[in-house]
């Protein structure tokens, strides 16, 4: 199968018949064999009705439906386990992605070498109460990441399928998706500029809360891609500078004690910092302790990334 087209959805009963048939004729234009995944993220309208009827009429649409709102996150999770095309594309249910992108989006993954092309929405079509906190959360993403794209956060984005198979996204880790698949190995991310459209149906989902608790999930990822699988490199090495801090006042403040018969040492706030920075020392390092002991014993500890095997080898 060529294309895996994965579109998470909420309360979009209105725009999925015309975006399934644009999309659908995208692909006979071109020729693709294909299938659309409409993951139906607990819907409280007719969505997941619209989208029986419309696998009735088309063998390459299925849908996925969660019981509850999970999040866009989760959505794309689901339907990234469940894409079997060589190459997967993502985008919004609510027609402000073109599926006229698609074909191009195809041939740089397929024929320009790139693992991740994600889309660059340079001329917007939302309000400024949505584009200015857009601008300053792709300019905190790209500072934090080290990634150089314009737009973290278009939904039109198109992968390898191993880029997909080798990425897990929850909680709010969509907008992180270039920094998931750039932690998972794979370097070659690409950019374009696609045409961005104004939202035909309903309304937009997202408030400014989102741009918070991306922020959140950016250092947490940030963190466990870091310090997942040795977090004693961390909390060892900070305890053991703390300790040592705090024992370096201790043994300054003994030898006034002791050597220049200086009364009253254990009087002054720095004791306390030392005896304080000790303590906490030794509890960061027993957590890096134990933290490492938990890793080792993960049942994920030795789950590599591998792109490839030689013919003559089994197993």
């Amino acid at each position: 199968m060529d294309l895996s087209i994965v579109i998470p959805l909420y309360n979009e009963e209105e725009s999925l018949p015309e975006l399934t048939a644009w999309i659908d004729r995208v692909m006979q234009q071109q020729k693709f064999t294909y299938e659309v995944l409409l993951i139906d993220d607990g819907s409280r309208d007719d969505s997941w009705k619209v989208i029986n009827r419309l696998a009735e009429g088309n063998p390459n649409l299925c849908g996925i439906r969660f019981r509850r709102n999970h999040g866009k996150a989760a959505a794309l999770n689901v339907g990234f386990r469940h894409a079997s095309g060589d190459v997967v594309i993502t985008m919004d249910a609510d027609l402000q992605d073109s599926p006229d992108e698609i074909p191009e989006l195809y041939r740089m993954i397929k024929e320009g070498g790139y693992d991740m092309v994600s889309g660059w929405k340079k001329h917007r079509k939302d309000p400024l109460s949505k584009t200015i906190p857009t601008k300053l959360f792709n300019w905190t993403t790209r500072l934090m990441s080290g990634i150089r794209l314009h737009d973290f956060n278009c939904g039109l984005k198109a992968y390898k399928q191993a880029v997909v198979k080798s990425i897990e996204v929850y909680g709010e880790m969509h907008r992180y998706i270039p920094y998931l698949v750039k932690k998972a190995g794979f370097d070659e991310i690409g950019e374009k500029v696609v045409h961005h459209r104004e939202r035909k149906y309903g309304r937009t989902k997202y408030g400014l809360d989102r741009f918070f608790k991306g922020f959140l999930d950016l250092i947490s990822i940030s963190f466990v891609a870091r310090f997942k699988q040795r977090p004693m490199h961390l909390f060892g090495l900070l305890g053991t500078l703390l300790f040592l801090a705090g024992f370096v006042i201790a043994a300054w403040l003994a030898y006034g004690r002791f050597v220049q018969q200086i009364y009253g040492m254990t009087d002054r706030p720095l004791f306390f910092f030392g005896l304080l920075a000790m303590i906490l020392g030794t509890q960061l390092f027993i957590a890096g302790f134990l933290g490492e002991m938990i890793s080792r014993s993960a049942p994920d500890r030795n789950r590599y990334h591998i792109e490839e095997k030689t013919k003559n080898l089994n197993g």
